[in-house]
């Protein structure tokens, strides 16, 4: 009995081992080989291909895998835009802020040029041009832009073979913490977040200072390393893609809104493991903090020292912070502001950090003269959501530099919105950004910081 079952064994050993090699050559070909011809990779990921094999683990492993895939793809459109997705594979969603477009076809990307082939269900070719940047009504000539070809005539062959979905994006330009943080790293949490990592990202117009400075939160996005068009010169294939980020608005995520589930209490989550904040809310910290955002240009606080003086006659532990390599390094920058019961600033990107804050934080604007509109919607607005608690100091006329400069009855001082609507945005932008300081009357002040001290202590004793 035992020397039948052996031979039985042996006989089948061969028969197994051949039926196992079309497994086996799927495998090397689409997974480790170099070269493979696209209409052959199009028809594996499609699932034209399983049909010669008997639903073995791999292969079913596989269509959940694009099952996965497409869901997720199909959650960046809706209404017309996802009935075209459906019908023909490929979609873009363009708003006013926005512009992106998503591919459920498997596509070939040349980083030579930044260009995306897809197979053509039409008997023409079209292009689509876009480049990749969340806010679309800005100046995007800094932005390179990705060519999306819809056509009949073989592709290039792909060098390299992946298993996910490529999202393309650029980092525009950076260095200004408010762009980065609401143009780049907040629509592409909103873009990738529900796909679990299993995404590679694509960054145009590559920095490594972005990347030094953000690498965290993108590896939390994806599981593979980001790739730098620039350095790679060959052609890559994917099951699927988005060119371009998803936007909501100023410093927000709608839960709502595409791709649906993730709000700014979602993200503030994110940010917390991405950077190893320690406080989710104020009442964890002891003695009341304030961090108070000094600036050496312009909208400087002429009379700084008074203030802090202020600030600690109140009760509050003060923090100073100039531009310096602290500010630079975002990790040990956010960790310091997460910290801080209190941050102080006049208008300006530095109080995008708002959102490292804990909840129950309060943060205080100096609002100077000609910043109303953006003093409201980029800061004063965002911060609720966020959890934070808005404080508005608006100083008065004299309390500004420009009445010196101009005199108080200088349409400058006395109507403001007349430079902006008259001459533009640079015009005013030079007066009441680039030239303005501030000496704040601090009898006043101090009521805004008695005020912010009594709302952060509150909450111990609750």
């Amino acid at each position: 009995m035992e020397k039948e079952l052996k031979k039985r064994t042996l006989c089948s050993t061969p028969i197994i081992f051949l039926l196992s090699l079309p497994l086996l050559c799927v495998g090397l070909d689409f997974f480790w080989c170099n070269a493979v011809p696209f209409h052959q990779w199009m028809q594996y990921f499609s699932g034209s291909e399983t049909r010669s094999f008997n639903g073995g683990n791999p292969i079913n492993r596989t269509l959940e895998e694009l099952k996965f895939i497409h869901s997720h793809l199909s959650r960046l459109v809706r209404g017309e835009d996802r009935r075209n997705l459906d019908a023909t594979g490929f979609a873009c969603d363009k708003t006013y802020h926005s512009f992106h477009c998503v591919s459920k076809k498997p596509v070939i990307i040349d980083t030579t040029n930044m260009t995306v082939h897809i197979r053509s269900d039409h008997h023409t070719s079209q292009e689509t041009v876009i480049r990749p940047y969340a806010r679309q009504e800005g100046e995007l000539n800094a932005i390179s832009p990705v060519h999306i070809i819809h056509h009949t005539s073989p592709p290039p062959r792909c060098h390299y073979n992946h298993s996910v979905p490529a999202v393309v994006f650029s980092s525009g330009s950076t260095g200004n913490v408010f762009h980065e943080m609401n143009e780049i790293i907040i629509p592409l949490f909103i873009t990738t977040k529900h796909f679990q990592t299993r995404v590679l990202l694509i960054m145009e117009d590559y920095k490594p200072s972005f990347m030094s400075k953000y690498g965290s939160v993108l590896s939390r996005l994806s599981a593979y390393d980001v790739m730098n068009p620039a350095e790679n010169s060959s052609t890559h294939c994917f099951p699927g893609s988005v060119i371009g980020l998803k936007y909501h608005d100023n410093l927000a995520l709608n839960s709502s809104d595409i791709p649906g589930g993730y709000g700014m209490p979602e993200f503030q989550a994110f940010l917390r493991l991405s950077f190893g904040l320690k406080f989710t809310h104020v009442s964890q910290i002891g003695k009341p903090r304030l961090v108070l955002l000094s600036r050496t240009n312009t909208r400087r606080f002429l009379n700084e020292d008074e203030m802090i003086e202020t600030m600690s006659a109140i009760g509050f532990q003060v923090v100073v912070i100039k531009r310096s390599k602290v500010v630079s390094n975002l990790s040990r920058f956010s960790r310091l502001i997460n910290s801080c019961s209190v941050l102080v600033g006049a208008h300006g990107a530095g109080l995008t950090n708002e959102i490292f804050l804990p909840h129950g934080a309060v943060m205080i604007q100096v609002e100077l003269i000609g910043t109303e509109w953006a003093s409201n919607t980029y800061y004063g607005d965002t911060a609720a959501a966020m959890g934070v608690r808005y404080l508005k100091y608006k100083i008065e006329e004299e309390e500004s530099s420009l009445v010196k400069l101009y005199g108080r009855n200088h349409p400058f001082i006395t109507d403001p919105v007349r430079l902006f609507l008259s001459s533009g945005y640079r015009a005013a932008r030079s007066v009441y950004l680039d030239t303005q300081n501030v000496k704040v009357n601090i009898s006043r002040f101090r009521e805004t910081l008695v005020e912010a001290y009594s709302i952060v202590t509150d909450w111990a004793g609750r």
